[in-house]
């Protein structure tokens, strides 16, 4: 179990911190960089899956191995990796 201390000082060093619940098994991520992303998609043209244990495997924080090691709970977990990607509404606007 990790200690709300603990979770403060990853908010403090990495801005927003998320726990990913698959089944019985927690772990903990912080957002992926831009340079992660890019990785991550450029991994993901051969192997669908390879985008989100870039993702998993480089935002890992915490938690219990079994998710990055057991395929049942990978995809748990990789059915909402993508919602740590987050993204600010942009406008564009013709002058």
């Amino acid at each position: 179990m990790v200690s709300q201390e603990q979770i403060q000082e990853w908010k403090n060093t990495h801005g927003d911190v998320f726990k990913v619940t698959s089944g019985d098994k927690v772990c903990y991520l912080r957002s992926p960089k831009r340079k992660e992303l890019a990785f991550a998609s450029m991994a993901s043209k051969d192997n669908p899956l390879a985008f989100n244990e870039v993702i998993l495997k480089s935002c890992w924080l915490d938690g219990d191995e079994d998710i990055r090691t057991n395929d049942a709970y990978f995809m748990g977990a990789s059915q909402v990796i993508g919602e740590i990607i987050q993204i600010k509404e942009a406008k564009l606007e013709k002058l």
